[in-house]
């Protein structure tokens, strides 16, 4: 059986682990819900003039569910093998189960990500938009823009990001 200092070095990292996943990836402008799928849907050509960064605030709800189940997990088994030394391993699992919760729960509700914001003109109007993304995916130019609904502007990469290469 695992060491109960192993357990609690193996929960505490799983919960940090599942609490830095990425959130935000679905909603950037190329991702699309499967109702969205073979729909028309309009789309326009704009003219980008500028590309700024910029940050984006998401949920980080499911990051931090998660964190509650792993560290609600690894805490019941660490509670268990501790307890086990002083003879109470269910009341040490229902403790460490309890304290891997309350650590899951310190993921925050919500998170920053890597955005940009895009400046461009549609119809001689001056307009902007914040999207979800890298800078590397956009410059300034001709880009199209789709809507699948009023008011929404997915403006799509014009440019492609350098691919990271192995060096030897």
């Amino acid at each position: 059986m695992l060491q109960s200092s192993n357990v609690l070095l193996a929960g505490a990292l799983a919960t940090v682990l599942v609490g830095c996943a990425q959130p935000g990836a679905n909603l950037q402008s190329n991702v699309y819900r499967a109702g969205q799928v073979n729909q028309q849907q309009e789309a326009r050509v704009i003219d980008i003039l500028a590309v700024l960064p910029a940050k984006v605030e998401v949920s980080n709800a499911q990051n931090k569910a998660s964190a509650q189940i792993v560290g609600g997990v690894l805490g019941v088994l660490a509670g268990a093998a501790i307890g086990s030394k002083f003879g109470g391993m269910g009341l040490g699992g229902l403790a460490g189960g309890g304290a891997g919760v309350a650590a899951g729960s310190l993921v925050p509700d919500s998170a920053l990500v890597d955005g940009v914001s895009l400046t461009y003109t549609e119809g001689g109007r001056t307009l902007n938009s914040a999207q979800v993304g890298r800078m590397c995916d956009y410059k300034p130019g001709k880009a199209i823009v789709i809507s699948t609904g009023p008011g929404e502007t997915r403006i799509q990469p014009n440019d492609t990001c350098p691919t990271k290469t192995a060096t030897n």
